[in-house]
């Protein structure tokens, strides 16, 4: 009996040392991070999420009018766009007629031609340095992503892609998500991480008004 009460002892030693152990292993770390979550944080788990740069109620002015004026900058684009598409159906259609009709086997390449130039025109101008169509561009708006950092090539194409996408699958009515928040951003917005906001000098310009 004595051998067998020393073995349990023994045994539930070890149970409370090997207990203590997984205690002290999540316990709190003197600067005040878990073991358990610095480990974590080392394997690769933890997560940055930058804030949103741009706040309507410290700046309002980044935000005033940039519904309206969007519209117009698209408008602005699809002419743009649409222009030299319509030259080239036209100069196809000439060249049917002296061709006696083999030309206008070309117009089979307008399609995927209209969406090349579309998603060139938008990655191009999007990505540049003012971060903005020649549209946005005339309306004084300008692109950014949510925590402040100037649109990019394969960003400016694929938000254009998203936008159609959205507008095709949705109905035009998704546009009305624009004034459902603060920052006017639309569901494309929203989905590539975007935000439209009057340019500096317009910005710079509403501000001093609003000081008067």
């Amino acid at each position: 009996m004595p051998a067998l009460s020393a073995i349990s002892n023994d045994t539930l030693g070890r149970s409370d040392y090997s207990a203590n152990l997984i205690m002290t292993d999540s316990a709190t770390s003197p600067s005040g991070t878990s073991a358990s979550g610095a480990s974590a944080g080392r394997m690769g788990f933890s997560a940055d999420i930058k804030p949103h740069a741009y706040d309507p109620a410290v700046d309002p002015e980044l935000f005033e009018g940039v519904m309206a004026r969007r519209v117009v900058a698209f408008v602005i684009d699809v002419v743009i766009i649409a222009a030299p598409l319509i030259t080239a159906s036209v100069f196809i259609f000439v060249l049917g007629i002296v061709t006696f009709g083999l030309g206008w086997a070309l117009y089979w390449l307008l399609s995927p031609a209209s969406v090349l130039w579309a998603l060139v025109y938008y990655g191009i101008t999007l990505g540049g340095p003012a971060s903005a169509t020649i549209g946005m561009r005339a309306m004084e708006i300008e692109m950014r992503t949510w925590y402040g950092s100037p649109a990019y090539f394969v960003l400016g194409a694929v938000h254009a892609v998203v936008f159609w996408i959205s507008v095709s699958m949705l109905s035009p009515f998704i546009l009305m998500v624009g004034f459902f928040n603060t920052r006017r951003r639309l569901l494309h917005d929203l989905l590539v991480g975007t935000v439209l906001i009057n340019n500096a000098s317009r910005a710079a310009l509403l501000r001093a008004r609003a000081v008067r």
